[in-house]
């Protein structure tokens, strides 16, 4: 890459993409690479402070930005993504289908400290939509040595790539609601709307609900049937508290699922129970998500649909970011809340 005064530019051939910006109107290419510099153009050039530009020249040792970009682009990216051409040095990766992008932070992290590399992307175990940008990555000079590329080939070289989009699961969901004033009849269950809608984004298939009285035993013998009908999640809802009636957590307990955990580091959502029954998930949704908006059952969700099998140390990590602000409008999920990295 050699840098020459605008003056003196007529007739070579620009290396790299010029960009126009009009402070608070619009920002675009005003110079493609590639372009060969006419008379017009010193004008242009200087009209947009340019008094030097740099003609690409060959150079084994060097990458230009556009071929840096996708290489860096090409070697991250897994299934369920696809790439830009170049755009001002820039190439941007967007997903191919919805699902649920994952992002192995720690390879990012150490690509993002390569001297010249930039590869930014959103949150880990974030909810995409088909066609969404998800990641940019470019470097900073127009030509980057090769050696840092290679690096970041090494860095990207295990077999799971940096980047990817899980799909959702069409899981058949059964309910199981708790609450001998329900089952009773006293109140109104509200929980069958609200997991319909909670689960209808990520494809969920209503299995059925049963209502049944706060009894261990009773509430242990319904998760077996569900998984015996084919279940791929169960939700028990209510009944989650320390109060002395609340017997979800032991009926629970009693199928002799694995708890992961009883008790998330999130708010609201607390008196949530993550358990397993072999491959089977089961939530313990507490009575605050009948009336809050996101608790720890929709930070789990997406994961629980997209096929992660989550650990008790997923869950401690989410205490950083675990509060949610309760915003009177709702911006979810473009929120801090549940994003611990």
């Amino acid at each position: 890459m050699r840098k020459v005064p605008v003056g003196e530019a007529v007739g070579l051939t620009l290396g790299y993409d010029i960009t126009k910006i009009i402070p608070g109107r619009e920002k675009y290419r005003a110079f493609r690479k590639g372009q060969v510099i006419t008379p017009q153009d010193i004008t242009k050039l200087l009209d947009i402070g340019k008094e030097h530009i740099y003609i690409w020249d060959a150079d084994e040792k060097m990458i230009h930005e556009d071929e840096a970009a996708l290489r860096l682009a090409q070697l991250a990216v897994g299934p369920g993504l696809t790439w830009t051409e170049p755009n001002q040095g820039r190439v941007n990766i967007w997903a191919d289908h919805d699902g649920l992008l994952k992002v192995q932070v720690e390879q990012l992290n150490r690509i993002n400290n390569l001297d010249e590399v930039v590869f930014a992307t959103l949150h880990n175990d974030r909810v995409v939509n088909a066609g969404q940008t998800v990641a940019g990555t470019r470097v900073v000079p127009v030509a980057v040595d090769y050696r840092a590329i290679e690096a970041a080939e090494n860095i990207c070289a295990g077999l799971v790539p940096m980047l990817m989009i899980k799909p959702f699961l069409p899981l058949w969901v059964a309910v199981i609601t708790t609450g001998t004033e329900v089952n009773s009849g006293r109140i109104k269950d509200g929980f069958a709307r609200v997991i319909r809608q909670k689960i209808a984004p990520f494809g969920g298939r209503w299995m059925g609900q049963v209502i049944v009285p706060d009894n261990p035993k009773i509430i242990t013998q319904e998760i077996h049937n569900f998984i015996a009908e084919g279940a791929g999640l169960i939700v028990v809802t209510g009944g989650m508290s320390v109060d002395a009636d609340d017997t979800t957590p032991q009926g629970i307990r009693d199928t002799s699922a694995k708890v992961v955990f009883y008790g998330a580091p999130i708010l609201p959502g607390s008196q949530f129970m993550l358990a397993y029954q072999g491959h089977i998930p089961i939530c313990g949704v507490p009575g605050g998500a009948l009336f809050s908006r996101k608790t720890t059952l929709d930070l789990l969700l997406p994961r629980i649909f997209a096929g992660d099998v989550i650990n008790r140390s997923d869950i401690v990590d989410m205490g950083h970011g675990g509060l949610c602000e309760e915003c009177t409008i709702c911006h979810f999920p473009q929120c801090p809340f549940g994003k611990s990295t």
